[in-house]
């Protein structure tokens, strides 16, 4: 029985070793098995790619940066949005900047309220609910977000408090007895960083600035709301 065994590994191994080397390819058909050769042969333009010396490389970039300076050069540029919790950091990254050479745009943004139903405890008993609520022609949509009004359901969204109670009056007439109004979003202040024709240092130190502090860097403005 160990012998049986032993020449069966034998076999397998010694066929694995065949397949492997291709040998079994004029009896199995080409395998889509990647080997060195063909990776090489699929390779696009190879002799463009060029090592480059930590030196080179470093001459490289700056090269490039100068080139991305020289193309924003005179355009319109912006950072944000920023809360006020992180708009200080921000500015205090364009420090540097010639006095003037930016400034900061603020704007106010309305908060949000819902007329709300829910959370509900299973999809069961929400399901149950769009259908009374189909009954009497209320129009709804499923409330994903905030966790905390994860499987409930909105009936409107509105900018003020006023504007949702009054919503909500209107759909108890209509026989929505179980819904409130709940605030989903404060009023709060917006701001923006732009630079409205940057030069081409100003464009080369904003561009070297980091990303991740200036809510993903400087782009070419939007237009204002």
């Amino acid at each position: 029985m160990l012998r049986l065994l032993a020449l069966l590994l034998l076999l397998a191994n010694a066929l694995f070793f065949a397949w492997t080397e291709r040998w079994l390819d004029p009896l199995l058909g080409p395998s889509h098995r990647e080997r060195e050769p063909e990776r090489v042969a699929r390779q696009l333009q190879p002799d463009a790619v060029k090592l480059l010396p930590p030196e080179a490389a470093s001459a490289a970039l700056a090269d490039a940066l100068a080139a991305a300076a020289r193309a924003a050069q005179g355009t319109c540029m912006e950072a944000g949005p920023f809360s006020d919790a992180d708009i200080g950091a921000a500015e205090q990254l364009l420090a540097d900047l010639p006095m003037g050479s930016w400034h900061r745009i603020s704007v106010d943004l309305p908060g949000s309220w819902l007329v709300y139903m829910g959370r509900y405890p299973t999809r069961e008993a929400l399901q149950k609910k769009t259908e009374e609520l189909r009954r009497l022609k209320v129009a709804f949509e499923e409330v994903k977000s905030p966790a905390e009004l994860d499987n409930g359901l909105s009936l409107g969204q509105f900018n003020t408090p006023e504007a949702a109670n009054s919503a909500l009056a209107a759909l108890n007439t209509r026989g929505v007895r179980s819904a409130r109004v709940v605030q989903t979003a404060p009023p709060r202040v917006q701001h923006r960083l732009r630079v409205e024709r940057a030069t081409t240092s100003v464009a080369a130190q904003i561009i070297a600035m980091p990303q991740a502090a200036l809510a993903g860097g400087f782009e070419t403005c939007k237009p204002r709301q």
